[in-house]
């Protein structure tokens, strides 16, 4: 196992230590706004800052990534906690359910080796079901600050016409303050980025609404926070209820691991240590575990917070325990400080947050770059807001795997000359069929043959013997790039040694992995061909020595 607080010396640990105080500042308002878009009391958005920080930071291979819920898995339990029809005096229990089974399918997925199912959100999926969740957050937080009241449980389309419809009753008070919250957050932000500009909103907020006495100007407040640390107790929940809980743990699951893993990466690559992704799968379910029994919901990697950090200099898990610490000593003491935060400056703290998740500009790049991966994006995008997080989720999924498949079942089929150089010994593609020596064809298929493909592998190189007129002696097949062959292939590869045989026309592979040539052999596919490294080999000797017997033994000419 590695040790996250590797690099802890006395040099640093001042700067690890203020990079928790940073960490905490950050945190603390941040967290609070998460719970309150997941439909949670402020306290289970602090309890998340301190067992479930600990835990991670104790296990995690990073040495810097912070563990906390975020605002697209806040949403997400949200989401799919209405969706269950689940009463708000019950979501604490049931998120916290959520939360427990969303860690043993970590601990599944770090038992089993699993993180490569990540590979299959690709970025399209993740930029879309992110941005939908990201839209329906900011629909939220403008109610909070223009102060109009809207069916938080209510479906997209349902809150966006409310907002619209209730504008006529805005709180322009809320307004005011909103729009001063906003300008600090921007401002600040851009003439000076490290400044922890969140926690200053809120305390400015909070000494305004006091000292006019907002809240009974119409301005709603954060209220009562309950004081003291986290009570631990494991969600009382009979079977339906823990089954019907599954399928939004098991997304959950599945946009911490792609977000989490390629974090949790990108850092360790660069600055130069190495991460472990089995470990922190573990971690994560270690991390969620705790979060379930102590009150709070799910956490995942934070991709904002990791980078404050960062540019702290901090190069350890430090600065995690001291947000723990400092969390705690709040909950113990402090707590009288959160009640008069005023809900637009949360909105507002939010908003600004949750802003570059809508991703526009991801979405546009992919309009340039692809128009069907644009396509999968924004259908996972509107999927969220018209039928919810886990169904917009499916339905991007299904479009990847149908455009996955799309792309298999259409592979480059080249024909070749001797060369080996693909730049340079190109002749035709796809469209036509070319020699690459009197009598010799070199064929190559970049992809694996399988049931998708098998058939239209076959169509292409009966294409090509018919349109060479009966000139053709041998075909060469180039599978370098071949990693695997199933049945089905396998008997459609069968099918073209078999029709070639019948024209006279022999049969030949080049550049064979030691895998590939096993499997070939176990369905038969090397009996009566002839085997060389290269193509430039195979054009040589076969156009030397002319048309082959189908009856020389499998190996003659091997390398």
């Amino acid at each position: 196992m590695q040790r996250p607080f590797t690099g802890l010396t006395r040099d640093n640990v001042a700067r690890e230590a203020t990079a928790g105080i940073t960490l905490l500042a950050i945190s603390v308002p941040l967290n609070i706004g998460y719970a309150q878009i997941a439909g949670l009391p402020a306290s289970a958005g602090l309890y998340a800052l301190i067992v479930p920080t600990l835990v991670y930071a104790v296990l995690v291979s990073s040495r810097q990534v912070v563990a906390s819920p975020d605002a697209a898995a806040a949403a997400l339990v949200f989401s799919s906690l209405v969706g269950l029809g689940v009463a708000p005096e019950n979501f604490v229990l049931m998120a916290g359910a959520q939360a427990i089974l969303s860690g043993l399918l970590f601990f599944a997925a770090s038992f089993l080796k699993l993180g490569f199912i990540a590979n299959f959100l690709s970025k399209p999926i993740l930029v879309g079901f992110v941005g939908g969740l990201a839209l329906e957050i900011m629909i939220s937080q403008a109610a909070k600050m223009l102060g109009v009241k809207i069916n938080s449980g209510g479906e997209f389309l349902e809150k966006l016409w409310e907002l619209l419809t209730g504008l006529g009753g805005l709180n322009i008070f809320a307004v005011a303050l909103s729009a001063g919250s906003l300008l600090v957050l921007l401002l600040g932000r851009r003439f000076l980025p490290s400044f922890p500009w969140a926690l200053a909103v809120l305390v400015l907020a909070t000494v305004a609404t006091v000292a006019f006495a907002l809240e009974d100007r119409g301005v709603s407040v954060l209220g009562e926070v309950p004081a003291g640390p986290p009570q631990f107790q494991l969600p009382r929940l009979d079977l339906a209820g823990w089954i019907s809980l599954i399928p939004s743990a098991l997304a959950l699951t599945m946009v911490t691991v792609a977000e989490g893993l390629l974090v949790i990466r990108a850092y360790g690559e660069k600055n130069g240590y190495a991460t472990l992704p089995n470990q922190d799968l573990f971690a994560f379910g270690a991390a969620n575990v705790a979060a379930g029994l102590s009150s709070s919901f799910a956490v995942g990697s934070s991709t904002s917070r990791t980078a404050a950090v960062d540019q702290t200099g901090s190069r350890t898990q430090l600065p995690s325990v001291v947000l723990a610490a400092g969390t705690t000593l709040l909950l113990l003491f402090g707590t009288a400080l959160l009640a008069q935060i005023p809900s637009p400056a949360i909105g507002a703290v939010v908003a600004v947050a949750v802003f570059k998740l809508l991703g526009l500009e991801e979405l546009r790049e992919l309009w340039h770059l692809s128009r069907v991966e644009f396509a999968i994006g924004a259908a996972c995008f509107g999927g969220v807001l018209l039928v919810g997080p886990l169904g917009g989720l499916f339905l991007a999924f299904v479009l990847s795997l149908v455009n996955l498949a799309r792309r298999a079942a259409n592979p480059a089929i080249d024909v070749l000359s001797g060369g080996d150089d693909p730049t340079v010994s190109l002749l035709e593609s796809n469209d036509g069929a070319r020699l690459t020596a009197p009598g010799v064809a070199v064929v190559r298929i970049a992809a694996p043959i399988f049931f998708a493909n098998g058939s239209v592998l076959a169509d292409r190189i009966n294409g090509m013997v018919q349109s060479a007129g009966g000139e053709l002696d041998v075909v060469v097949l180039d599978v370098e790039a071949v990693s695997d062959i199933d049945v089905t292939g396998a008997e459609a590869l069968q099918g073209v040694i078999a029709g070639l045989r019948t024209q006279g026309i022999a049969f030949a592979y080049t550049r064979m992995r030691p895998g590939l040539r096993r499997q070939l052999n176990g369905f038969g596919l090397l009996a009566g061909t002839r085997e060389f490294p290269t193509n430039r080999e195979a054009v040589a000797v076969l156009a030397r020595t002319g048309p082959v017997s189908t009856d020389l033994p499998n190996g003659a000419e091997k390398p």
